[in-house]
């Protein structure tokens, strides 16, 4: 495809680095000159200085041959006002818009403007830490059928029933309805699919369940489960506002620390059920007044990583929280995974995710292929793929237990209507259904793909 990326900041570096490796024609705009070269000297695009907002600017970048255009610049107007000019080119759109103003009429600003996807990361970043204060266990949720279906991520740790378990024993034993998608060992991803598949500690395991049925697996397995009902948020950015009215409307108290008076002020009009702390949330006797040693979830969301990172160190030494820490830098994610860390959310990443699924989605859309979205896993190790089933095919109207499905390949939950199916051997596809297949080591363009031969 043909893609126009305005705005050159961290989220466009991201969005050119994925893409460009994925045969695209990439040309980015930006109005200054360095940031411009810091992308078309590393990477494989064009670049234009000047204006996206310029129809002339834009018309430069090739806007009429173009399929999708990107606005990720730093301000929500531009992006919203580029999208809306190259509408006139018949060109899908994606805008980034921030401002906490224009939550609420994101569906009217889409309709009016003509934009294909608004994404607000700050937004976005707080629903992903409230999953995971809802799955405290879990160290990462992926979500998929328009969050319709979560996997969450967990860690076998030593006083884990799983280590050393069968992978049969989940059902036959444990009685519970999950189905383990992946398991990550040091740096191999597998795709368990044998009965004597054994767990060992360490491993990072991906399973699809429902919320009772996930709740329940891990119970059993003695790693606990439940959803937090106290929240400590050290920031009071908008990361922090949303997060705060999401946890707080889900009926799970929250404490803000913020050391803007002004800032405080607004949260305390905004969030009324909120407790907001106008102080140092770096100060360790402030933390400790607080509660920290008593609350179940703690999230670490002020202005700098490093801040962040030390908070959420000390967070896990004073209390047996949840923590998640935002970082905003993410070259350094190899000595992060070193610290130990509970959940780690990157927001610049979350956001150049969000839009590269649409991306591949409507490149897909172009080659015929019946993918929907495409998602990039355990970083790029496995890949995740929701099909759309249109047609009968070689695929439909057979038990899973007697297709030949391919190696390294697993269906792990089908959409149909409003029922989330997790699938047996005795379930089958049918026309209509939304299928996600996690994969390694292979590549997709047709659910029939999936079967051997």
């Amino acid at each position: 495809m043909n893609i126009i990326i305005v705005g050159c900041g961290k989220v466009g570096y991201t969005l050119v680095e994925q893409l460009g490796g994925e045969n695209h024609d990439i040309t980015v705009i930006d109005e200054k000159e360095n940031k411009v070269h810091s992308i078309t000297d590393e990477l494989d695009a064009m670049g234009i200085i000047g204006n996206g907002v310029s129809y002339q600017t834009l018309q430069e970048a090739g806007i009429e041959k173009a399929h999708l255009l990107i606005a990720v610049t730093g301000s929500d107007e531009q992006n919203l006002l580029c999208c809306a000019l190259a509408k006139r080119a018949k060109c899908q759109t994606i805008a980034r818009v921030r401002n906490p103003v224009y939550s609420r009429d994101i569906d009217f600003l889409r309709k009016e403007l003509g934009v294909t996807m608004i994404i607000n990361p700050e937004m976005a970043s707080a629903m992903e830490i409230s999953r995971n204060f809802q799955f405290p266990t879990a160290v990462e949720v992926d979500t998929f059928s328009k969050g319709r279906i979560e996997m969450l991520h967990f860690r076998v740790t030593k006083d884990c029933r799983l280590k050393e378990y069968k992978l049969i024993h989940i059902r036959t034993t444990l009685k519970c309805e999950v189905l383990v998608c992946m398991v990550k060992r040091g740096e191999e991803v597998i795709i368990p699919r044998g009965a004597d598949f054994d767990f060992r500690e360490g491993d990072k395991v991906a399973i699809v369940a429902s919320h009772k049925a996930a709740n329940d697996f891990f119970r059993k397995i003695g790693i606990g489960s439940s959803s937090v009902h106290t929240a400590m948020i050290v920031g009071g950015g908008t990361i922090a506002f949303y997060l705060a009215r999401r946890l707080l409307s889900v009926g799970i108290s929250t404490k803000i620390i913020e050391r803007d008076p002004d800032r405080c002020e607004f949260l305390s009009e905004m969030l009324p059920k909120a407790t907001v702390i106008c102080g140092d949330g770096t100060n360790e006797n402030l933390l400790l007044e607080e509660g920290l040693d008593k609350v179940e979830g703690f999230a670490a969301l002020t202005g700098l990583d490093e801040e962040n990172i030390l908070l959420s160190l000390y967070a896990k030494k004073a209390s047996r929280a949840k923590v998640v820490t935002k970082v905003n830098r993410i070259n350094f994610s190899g000595v992060l995974n070193d610290l130990n860390l509970d959940s780690i959310s990157y927001p610049r990443l979350l956001t150049a995710e969000t839009i590269i699924k649409y991306a591949r989605s409507l490149n897909n859309a172009s080659l015929d292929s019946n993918v929907e979205n495409l998602y990039k896993l355990e970083d790029g190790k496995a890949e995740a793929l929701e099909f759309y089933i249109k047609e009968e095919s070689a695929v439909t109207g057979i038990p899973l237990a007697k297709l030949p499905v391919r190696k390294n390949i697993l269906i792990c939950s089908i959409a149909r209507g409003n029922q989330l199916i997790i699938p047996g051997g005795q379930d089958e596809l049918r026309v209509g259904d939304s299928v996600v297949v996690v994969l390694t080591n292979a590549r997709l363009h047709n659910i029939k793909d999936i079967l051997e031969g």
